[in-house]
């Protein structure tokens, strides 16, 4: 970590140099890059009722609590559902100029994921399927070509053409929700699979000692974790170990935020999960099942928690949330260099919160809007 002085210019970082108030407790960062956002603040992208105009204060809402950068994420549907959901992103990306900077593509958590309980978490069983490249192609359509990042289980017979043919495409591939054998996410791999969708969740309760598909896809290098840093997804220690695994090099953090985050604690029903209760610890599970159905938090918390670890730090934290998920999407995302973006977070942070404590986020070079940075608080 190192004092810095940030120059900008037409939106865009003109200089970045050494210096600055060597006084202050404000800490300089890119904005948050979050690959994996259900909904939050109470809006949920997987929800019919979700319009374009909703997606547009989503963005606000999630650029007040730091991050800037995110994937709107669609899960398991029947083909028109999906396409519907599609299309109102692909709408508010074209209406809104915050929503066309703030999310450089979709991303696509299913259909093709495994069927198993378990495995398959909150995703509505009727609707899993084998992958297929024409329609991917229809819901590209549907998306006006802004899908980015797909999420399958490899154990489907299709998945090592059609990993193919979306790296052709230009998408990411990510395995997750997988009961896959180790030759197969092998062969998913070698055909182009680039992460790991929220490592250690979305699988069984009960696994084979050895091996299983959490120690293959930690130990394979290629892979890129992502992971849920809220406290209930991972237990700590389960958490630094897979970043003793991974490194802090291959290792990305992402909310998987659902409407109902920072809801109170109660019973609600909701597009994805149906009856779920939010606990006293934010986490929100099906309430027949008690599988967890996406997560409560904010990506600055995730930072908190992961900036406290033994053997992490805060520039860990940071890293892992801004210029590695950056790799992952196009326009040099999280990174503070010269012709990145100009979104910038200023916050405080010191160890035992559990939060970063925003002072200002700053867009394409201008700050938001007093109103809206107030949205984002506690």
């Amino acid at each position: 970590m190192e004092r810095i002085e940030i120059e900008v210019r037409d939106g865009c970082v003109s200089a970045v140099r050494a210096g600055g108030d060597a006084a202050t407790d404000v800490w300089l960062a890119s904005g948050l890059v979050d690959l994996q956002v259900n909904g939050y603040g109470g809006i949920d992208l997987n929800d019919a009722a979700c319009d374009a105009a909703a997606v547009e204060r989503l963005t606000r809402t999630l650029a007040a609590s730091g991050t800037t950068t995110f994937l709107p994420t669609i899960i398991t549907a029947n083909q028109e559902a999906m396409a519907a959901r599609l299309r109102t992103i692909a709408q508010s990306w074209r209406e809104y100029a915050d929503v066309a900077h703030a999310v450089p593509c979709i991303h696509l958590e299913g259909p093709s994921i495994s069927p198993l309980d378990g495995y398959r978490g909150a995703h509505p069983f009727g609707d899993v399927r084998a992958p297929s490249v024409a329609e991917f192609e229809a819901l590209q359509d549907a998306a006006d070509g802004l899908v980015g990042m797909v999420t399958l289980s490899p154990h489907w017979s299709e998945s090592v053409e059609f990993i193919g043919a979306l790296r052709e495409r230009g998408v990411a591939v990510a395995l997750g929700h997988t009961h896959a054998s180790p030759e197969q996410i092998r062969a998913a791999v070698d055909a182009g699979a680039r992460l790991s969708t929220h490592l250690g969740n979305g699988i069984a309760a009960e696994l084979a000692r050895h091996p299983n598909p959490i120690w293959t896809q930690l130990g394979e290098d290629r892979l890129t974790a992502t992971l849920i840093a809220d406290g209930v997804h991972l237990p700590e220690e389960t958490l630094g170990v897979i970043l003793r695994a991974k490194g802090v090099e291959r290792a990305v953090l992402v909310s998987d935020s659902v409407g109902l985050a920072g809801s109170a604690p109660g019973q609600y029903q909701t597009p994805v999960g149906g009856d779920v209760l939010v606990g006293e610890d934010g986490s929100i599970r099906m309430r027949e099942s008690g599988l967890l159905a996406g997560s409560g938090i904010a990506l600055r918390d995730a930072v908190a928690r992961v900036a406290a670890l033994q053997g992490c730090g805060l520039g860990d934290a940071i890293q892992m949330a801004t210029a590695n998920p950056g790799r992952f999407v196009s326009g040099e995302r999280g990174r503070l260099t010269v012709g990145s973006p100009a979104d910038l977070l200023m916050f405080r942070w010191a160890p035992g919160m559990t939060t970063l404590e925003i002072v200002e986020v700053v867009i394409q070079g201008r700050a938001m809007l007093a109103q809206d940075q107030d949205s984002s608080a506690d």
